[in-house]
């Protein structure tokens, strides 16, 4: 099918939003939707073909999106995290290095029968772990510990490196000096270091001077970041190919442990061009494959895929956590999580057109090739990991504990009573006294202020996926959700209603404001002089005979229903405009009313399980 140039971006783009909605619909990896759907839409039906669209431009296009990427992932890198971490990462970026390009080599040379050059560059660009695929899986997952923060910075500096490292293999095959080019190889990798560095350095000076001097208005601070970062990604290219990743990357790093100017909208912004540019790169990738390509080095993939999966990775683990302090199932996590994403592809596919045209023999085998390993590193990582994260404790791939920021006592109450029903909980509170009692109580309890950046990078969010502001400073609140938007989402940040919410002089602006608990009349001063005259939580649980109808007209406005937990575990919580859907063998958690006369009470008690 002919498809115009603007009709097929338009496609694309569709298509990869589409993908990422059904992957969240579904609880599934998203780079797994987006890999069938490219080729459905690709070799399978022929929909799509953006190499005859695109033309020479595609991998122009593709390598600037990479760059644009990189630079938001390293936007998000804060040195902080890794407190505890900074050697096993290190020896990930060097030892696992080595180890992972030596037995890919390996296997290409000896087991599928490439030449020496060809399997060397191959095994290279191989050694990579992408943040295209890496940083989806960890939002997906939100791993507990140290595990999540390594394999981040693992995902985005690896990108870099391995570009570079494949790049410096290049220029020693086309010189043909592939076996005496130690010193050659060491002195460019050394140059391109420094070129990425000072690049990358100059960038982020660049736009932190102009932040604090207030020169630009605050519509363009995301644009200029952006505009620098391709400035220093070209500009690093033009003196040595392929370096511009590593400029991009150091700039965003320099960008997020600077403490002059707050980058929070600049990051906010760029997670968003994240989204677009990576769900729009994997449809194009599995839309250009060959399936006669495939199908030719298929045999020879599942080796090359085995010998990655099963004994590069959880070897080059072995040998960097090695008195890290990291527990069995962390390692053994982190063994399970190396994907490889779109910079293998592109690089690949650049370093084979020009290996083609120098005669190397071999070289048509690299696309099919990585496109083979990317794809089943990414089927195999993204089922594998998610299984294992959850049979080990490190993770969840649907989390449903509840993050409570407040503990007056009506608070505590209420999340020890969700605890109790086998709901995780945490509490963070900047009163001493407040989480005293709070730990008392039993409750896991966190003891800051939850604005901080302190608290955003080392509270330990795992198995939590839900936020609930329930302090009484309404402003507070609001800045909590909007605080923690990006983490859970904004359709999982919740607050209780301002007390001025319906005051036309006093109300919270409605886009500062997250998702109301209950409804817009249930405010901390409310709740506050419910708990005064003696209210408490109930949990009911619903029969055949006594379901959420009848549990309705028994306690009419007595009880004020505040969470409905399924068997399952999953959670539903009481919102403003939310549809609650409460079923037999649901329990509703709900504050009772003394004061409030219970319909019911005249009648026979309830034929639901309760407990106070």
């Amino acid at each position: 099918m002919e498809t115009g140039i603007g009709v097929a971006l338009v496609l694309i783009v569709v298509l990869g939003i589409g993908a990422e909605w059904l992957a969240w619909s579904l609880h599934l990896p998203s780079v797994l939707v987006l890999l069938i759907v490219g080729l459905l839409v690709g070799p399978v039906f022929g929909l799509l073909d953006p190499t005859a669209i695109l033309g020479d431009s595609l991998l122009s296009l593709v390598s600037v999106a990479v760059a644009i990427i990189l630079f938001e992932g390293s936007l998000g890198l804060r040195v902080s995290e890794l407190q505890g971490a900074s050697r096993p990462l290190w020896k990930l970026l060097t030892i696992g290095i080595v180890i992972t390009w030596v037995i890919g080599a390996a296997v290409c040379h000896l087991v599928i029968g490439l030449g020496p050059e060809v399997s060397v560059l191959l095994g290279a660009i191989l050694v990579v772990t992408g943040p295209t695929v890496v940083i989806p899986l960890l939002l997906h997952l939100r791993p507990a510990g140290l595990t999540g923060p390594i394999l981040k910075w693992e995902g985005v500096v690896l990108d870099p490196i391995g570009a570079v490292l494949a790049l410096l293999v290049f220029e020693a095959i086309s010189g043909g000096v592939l076996g005496s080019a130690g010193s050659a190889v060491a002195s460019a990798l050394a140059s391109t270091a420094m070129l990425g560095a000072v690049l990358g350095g100059f960038g982020a000076y660049l736009v932190v001077f102009s932040l604090k001097r207030y020169w630009l208005p605050d519509h363009l601070h995301s644009p200029l970041a952006l505009a620098v970062a391709l400035g220093a990604y070209a500009l690093a290219n033009a003196f040595q190919s392929d370096s511009g990743l590593l400029a991009v990357t150091v700039m965003g790093v320099f960008l997020a442990n600077q403490r002059t100017v707050s980058i929070a909208h600049i990051v906010a912004f760029k997670e968003n061009l994240r989204v677009l540019l990576i769900s729009s790169l994997f449809i194009v990738l599995a839309a250009r494959v060959d399936l006669n390509s495939l199908s030719m080095y298929a045999t020879g993939a599942v080796g090359l895929l085995a010998a990655l999966v099963v004994v590069a990775r959880p070897l080059s683990v072995i040998v960097a956590t090695r008195g890290s302090g990291l527990s069995r199932r962390e390692k053994t996590f982190m063994s399970l999580l190396a994907p490889r994403g779109i910079v293998a592809a592109s690089v690949a596919a650049v370093f084979a057109l020009e290996l083609e045209e120098i005669g190397i023999p071999g070289a048509e085998a690299m696309v099919p090739l990585s496109f083979l390993v990317v794809a089943g590193t990414v089927l195999i990582y993204g089922v594998a990991a998610p299984l294992v994260a959850h049979r080990t404790g490190i993770a969840e791939s649907n989390p449903q504990g509840v993050l409570f920021v407040g503990a007056d006592a009506w608070v505590r109450e209420i999340a020890l009573t969700l605890k109790d029903q086998g709901v995780k909980v945490l509490v963070v509170d900047s009163s001493w006294p407040r989480l005293s009692a709070a730990r008392m109580a039993g409750l896991p309890a966190v003891y800051a202020n939850v604005l901080s950046q302190y608290a955003l990078n080392r509270m330990d969010l795992g198995g939590m996926g839900r936020l609930i502001a329930m302090t009484d400073v309404d402003e507070y609140n609001s800045l909590a959700v909007r605080h923690f938007a990006s983490v859970f989402g904004r359709s999982e940040v919740y607050q209780l209603a301002p007390d001025s919410w319906h005051s036309s002089r006093g109300k919270i602006s409605p886009r500062l404001v997250g998702r109301l608990l209950v409804g817009s009349d249930w405010s901390f001063s409310r709740f506050s002089r419910l708990h005064e005259r003696g209210a408490m939580p109930k949990v009911t649980c619903l029969t055949d005979a006594f379901d959420d109808t009848a549990f309705r007209e028994y306690y009419g406005a007595a009880a004020i229903p505040l969470f409905v937990i399924e068997p399952s575990g999953r959670l539903q919580i009481v919102a403003d405009g939310s549809r609650v859907r409460a079923r037999p063998g649901h329990c509703i958690l709900s504050i009772l009313d003394p004061a409030s006369p219970i319909p019911g009470m005249m009648q026979d008690s309830p034929g639901g399980k309760t407990s106070g």
